[in-house]
């Protein structure tokens, strides 16, 4: 396994690992968010990866995409590879909705995060967890 980067393990919880990822959630309850970190060392953009590591981490990215739309009911997913300030390779995750309060512009700057309450969180990792293992190669964290 690797290490996360200081700002992903102070941003985050992390949810589990899939074949090639760690699946992190990150603690902004504006918008349900899930990170993909692929656990390849020094790694910070997707065609330093192997072809074999790019096809899985589409995979997975596809999961996590199908997720957020359909146990979510997000109207818009947004994935993207930023690492302007983080370099380990990580891959954003965002249902959107026309009603959020970034819509229709980027998340990023926009507003600041909202804690979750222990409750709401609870709520939403567990319901991750549970939509993940019943469908995909997904193990969760206890």
């Amino acid at each position: 396994m690797i290490d996360l980067h200081p700002q992903l393990e102070k941003d985050t919880v992390l949810l589990g690992q899939f074949l090639l990822s760690k699946l992190l959630l990150v603690r902004d309850a504006n918008y349900p968010w899930l990170i993909l970190v692929p656990a390849r060392e020094a790694v910070s953009e997707i065609f330093q990866l192997d072809e074999a590591d790019q096809q899985q981490l589409q995979r997975e990215s596809s999961c996590i995409a199908q997720l957020l739309s359909e146990e979510f009911k997000a109207d818009k997913i947004n994935i993207g590879a930023l690492g302007n300030i983080v370099p380990q390779l990580h891959i954003h995750h965002i249902a959107r909705y026309e009603s959020d309060i970034a819509w229709p512009g980027p998340v990023w700057g926009a507003h600041p995060a909202k804690d979750y309450s222990e409750a709401e969180l609870s709520v939403v990792i567990r319901k991750v967890k549970e939509a993940l293992t019943q469908r995909f190669d997904f193990l969760p964290e206890p």
